[in-house]
């Protein structure tokens, strides 16, 4: 079993990002830092973060070359999202045409930005623009009201 220094401030650092950091994953590597500095074995570790033994070898070799720094990185990256470049030229049309369909939403955008994308793809686009009737949560929309007819 390997020997690991930990300083006082790769302590904190770790006991808050085994909790607080934005990303699971970072958690769970965090998480294996600190049952090492608590003295646990690596079978012991991997039972009780619910990985492997080879991920916490994997943990503490990355630690060990580059530190807290290593273990936050993500390998991976997301596809670039070709209509984030267009957001607020669209968002800024909407405010003034709002689209009275997803069709019409559609049409909008390949027009505006050569991008083509499904009607469920724009559904969700326009559900994260804050300016579109679809992007309010359901508590905050306006709840109809029953008319009331006119007693003569």
């Amino acid at each position: 079993m390997r020997r690991f220094a930990f300083t006082a401030a790769d302590l904190a650092a770790i006991r808050h990002e085994r909790y607080h950091h934005p990303h699971p994953r970072v958690q769970q590597k965090m998480a294996v830092l600190w049952l090492k500095s608590q003295g646990f074995t690596h079978e012991d570790i991997a039972r009780a973060a619910d990985v492997s033994r080879r991920s916490v070898q994997r943990y503490l070799d990355a630690f060990a070359a580059g530190g807290l720094e290593c273990l936050r990185r993500l390998p991976w990256k997301g596809k670039a999202n070709a209509l984030a470049t267009h957001r607020d030229a669209l968002e800024d049309y909407y405010l003034e045409h709002p689209p009275r369909s997803a069709r019409e939403a559609q049409a909008v955008i390949e027009q505006q930005t050569g991008v083509r994308r499904g009607l469920t793809r724009v559904r969700a686009f326009l559900k994260r623009l804050s300016t579109c009737a679809g992007g309010r949560s359901a508590p905050s929309r306006p709840r109809p009201t029953r008319r009331r007819r006119p007693t003569s």
